[in-house]
């Protein structure tokens, strides 16, 4: 059962720690609420988001996945086309309250800050197709249900540490500094990584396409 825990610890830290669009939105809202109490709900829905994703990939969704490949470019495709457009609306979003919309993250309203959560936990290919997959697959080496439940809950266990851990860093950087740059700046940095995923993925489906 140790190993299985330290397995799903040592695997799901592999594949949280990349700079991603979940990532990123945490740190954003850290850096962007001077009350702790006002990022707590997106962290708890990036959490829990994550924590559905591993229980479905244990319980075999990703056997499915994998069988269908007309799926797996479904949900690429769609992944790809939410990262494109999310990405515009991160590189547009001005954080220094000029924005008469009131369209800068720090100024959503609680609903709209956790459909955002959802979104980039959910909807992403990252999420769906390396989470899901690559935990799944780790998952299918363990025959018994304790130790499946064990190598479950190493991997759940990085995603809480880690979106609190990351939540604080973003209050600490929203301190040292000017907080309406460093959102700009931070904003700017999740457009640039969700386009840069948003390539490799649709690059990876044009390469499947022209070798079949």
């Amino acid at each position: 059962m140790a190993q299985a825990l330290f397995h799903g610890l040592a695997l799901a830290l592999a594949l949280i720690l990349p700079l991603g669009p979940q990532n990123t939105f945490v740190l954003t809202q850290g850096a962007a609420h001077s009350r702790y109490r006002a990022v707590l709900p997106v962290v708890l829905t990036a959490a829990l988001s994550d924590t559905a994703l591993i229980t479905t990939a244990v319980l075999g969704v990703s056997l499915v996945i994998l069988a269908l490949p007309i799926l797996q470019t479904l949900l690429t495709l769609v992944g790809v086309g939410f990262l494109v457009v999310m990405g515009y609306h991160n590189w547009r979003d001005m954080p220094n309250g000029a924005d008469p919309e009131g369209s800068t993250s720090a100024a959503w309203p609680l609903r709209r800050r956790i459909r955002y959560s959802l979104s980039v936990s959910l909807l992403n290919p990252h999420a769906i197709m390396d989470t899901v997959v690559v935990i799944g697959s780790g998952a299918a080496l363990y025959a018994h249900a304790s130790e499946k439940l064990s190598y479950a809950l190493g991997a759940a266990l990085v995603s809480w540490v880690w979106f609190f851990g990351l939540s604080l860093a973003g209050r600490q950087i929203g301190r040292w500094g000017r907080r309406a740059r460093s959102l700009s700046i931070m904003n700017k940095a999740s457009a640039l990584i969700m386009w840069v995923i948003a390539a490799k993925y649709l690059w990876q489906l044009i390469q499947i396409a022209m070798g079949s």
